[in-house]
C-alpha cells in the first residue's frame, strides 16, 4: 500500500511539470492526504457526472457537480453544478439525465470544466458512487484539454457499500443492492431524483457519511480503511 502511494505521488509530481500553468498543474503538484488521516480530518470532493454514455473514448460529459465534504461536515457553499458546452448531440441520454442539446449550448467549454474540478479537488480525495466513471472521464478529458491525465485518490461509496452489506450477512449480494439509491434506503436516507449530477453528489455525501458511522462503529478510522 505505501509503496503504491509513493508510487502515484511521484507520478502526479511528474505530470504536474508536464501540465500548463493552472488548476490542473496545481492539483497535481498538491499532495494527496496521508492514507493515516482520519475521517473526522478528511477532506474529499463528493462529485458525479453525467455523460452520454460509458464510454470516456468516444462519449462526452454533459453535466458535473460536486461538494466538498470537510471530515464528517458536507459544506454545501463549495457545491457547484456545471454544465458542459456539446461537442456532439446528446442523443437518447436525454432520456437518462434530461439535459438537452440546446441546455447544452449554455454551458462552458471542457478545459473549463476540468479547470474548476481540479481546483474544486486540490489536496482532496475524490469521492463518488462506482468511482470508475468519474475517474475515467476526468482524465480522459484532462488528457484531452490539457495534454495530462488527472490521477486522484479515491473513495468509493459502492464499494464501502458492499462491506456494509457484507458485515451484516456475509451472503451474496442481490442485483441491484449497490445502487446508489438502494443503498441510500438501506442506511435510512431519503430518497432523491437520480441521474441529477449535484443531487446525486450530495446524495453520495450522505451516503458516505452513513457508511462511515456505521463502518467505524464511532471508532478512529483512517483514509486507508476506506480502501483496503
Amino acid at each position: 500500500m505505501i509503496r503504491a502511494l509513493l508510487g502515484r505521488d511521484r507520478r502526479r509530481a511528474r505530470l504536474a511539470g508536464q501540465a500548463p500553468p493552472g488548476p490542473v498543474r496545481e492539483c497535481l503538484a498538491t499532495p494527496s492526504p496521508s492514507s493515516r488521516t482520519d475521517v473526522a480530518a478528511l477532506p474529499l470532493l463528493a462529485l458525479d457526472l453525467e455523460t452520454t454514455g460509458l464510454d470516456p473514448r468516444v462519449d462526452h460529459v454533459v453535466s458535473v457537480g460536486f461538494v466538498p465534504v470537510d471530515g464528517l461536515v458536507i459544506d454545501l457553499s463549495g457545491a457547484q453544478r456545471l454544465l458542459c458546452r456539446a461537442h456532439a448531440e446528446v442523443g437518447q441520454s436525454a432520456a437518462v439525465h434530461g439535459i438537452t442539446d440546446d441546455a447544452l449550448d449554455e454551458g462552458i467549454a471542457l478545459s473549463e470544466i476540468i479547470d474548476r474540478v481540479a481546483d474544486a479537488l486540490r489536496g482532496r480525495v475524490l469521492l463518488a458512487h462506482h468511482a470508475g466513471i468519474e475517474t475515467e472521464f476526468l482524465s480522459a478529458g484532462c488528457e484531452r484539454t490539457h495534454g495530462v491525465p488527472l490521477p486522484v485518490e479515491v473513495v468509493d461509496t459502492m464499494e464501502l457499500q458492499a462491506r456494509v452489506l457484507r458485515s451484516h450477512s456475509g451472503a451474496d449480494l442481490p442485483p441491484g443492492a449497490l445502487r446508489l439509491a438502494t443503498a441510500r434506503a438501506h442506511l435510512g436516507l431519503p430518497r432523491y431524483v437520480a441521474h441529477e449530477a449535484l443531487t446525486d453528489a450530495l446524495a453520495c455525501a450522505e451516503l458516505y457519511l452513513a457508511q462511515v458511522a456505521r463502518l467505524s462503529g464511532g471508532r478512529p478510522m483512517a483514509l486507508r480503511a476506506l480502501q483496503r
